[in-house]
């Protein structure tokens, strides 16, 4: 009888033969590739791909990030620190979707715009040293999301070996915990634009305005959270567990002195706690 693996008292349990097949899968498929450029943020799914990656092949892997300023600064820091841990030739590329009117004016395509920009990018880097395989960490569950920048993968050849393997998030960060990964806890990400509402134009100003704000509630101690820029209103989210911490009136008084001085008339906390792609509830609805 198969084994079953319990990820955490909230998660589902997670069936060990099937974890060790999609594992094994991913490890076959990066290694049929022989060389390959991982699209890497330094979250939980692409630094699990890396690290995969390097794995299968070894130095014929390499992760590249998109120097761009909807990736917080932080993060890029996290990346680094990672690939500086666990041996992975890890490299920027600099990207311009800010100089796309497609991008900027922030329609419900604009994750199509961004990731376009980083595959063609890597494109370049694939035909200058004769690398034929970019992959990216989507996973399973990414699948039923609104997640226009799939398309884009799809069109430049991107390949999903997370997606081939069959493995869903839970699995992934099983596996990272087990490889002694930091990352396989690591609070779900996105890029910065995802904080500006569809139709409201994103400039690097306005992101700048949520990467601050973000900063500081990370300095208070919440762990998950959002900060969603409604023009001179801001919606913070934060996990649901963490909500009576935020609702406290002190905390509120903090939460008023860090978003007032960046531009903020109205400071809000949103009830229903973070949840993943808010604003893309306003596409369904």
């Amino acid at each position: 009888m198969a084994t079953l693996v319990q990820l955490a008292p909230s998660a589902p349990a997670l069936n060990e033969s099937d974890l060790l097949r999609k594992e094994a899968a991913l490890l076959t498929i990066l290694k049929e590739m022989g060389h390959v450029i991982v699209a890497y943020s330094g979250g939980t799914d692409s630094a699990y791909l890396a690290w995969a990656a390097v794995q299968a092949v070894g130095d014929n892997a390499v992760a590249i990030t998109a120097d761009s300023a909807s990736i917080p600064e932080s993060h890029k820091r996290d990346a680094e620190q990672f690939a500086r841990d666990f041996q992975i030739r890890h490299e920027y590329i600099e990207t311009f979707e800010f100089d796309n009117p497609e991008y900027v004016k922030n329609d419900k395509n604009r994750c199509f715009h961004c990731k376009d920009e980083l595959f063609t990018r890597l494109d370049k880097v694939c035909i200058e040293r004769g690398i034929a395989n970019v992959v990216y960490g989507v996973n399973v569950d990414d699948l039923g999301d609104w997640r226009p920048g799939q398309g884009a993968a799809k069109a430049h050849n991107v390949k999903a070996p997370l997606v081939e393997a069959g493995l869903t998030k839970a699995e992934i960060r099983e596996l990272s915990r087990r490889a002694g990964l930091p990352t396989w806890d690591r609070p779900a990400a996105a890029c910065l634009s995802s904080r500006i509402p569809y139709g409201t134009e994103v400039t690097k100003e306005r992101i700048k305005t949520v990467e601050d704000g973000e900063e500081a509630l990370k300095a208070l101690g919440f762990r998950q959270f959002r900060t969603r820029f409604h023009g001179d209103l801001v919606r913070i989210e934060v996990a649901v567990e963490e909500l009576p911490k935020a609702l406290d009136a002190a905390m509120a008084a903090r939460f008023v002195e860090i978003f007032k001085p960046l531009g903020f008339h109205y400071v809000t906390l949103d009830l229903q706690g973070y949840r993943q792609g808010s604003l893309n509830e306003a596409i369904t609805q």
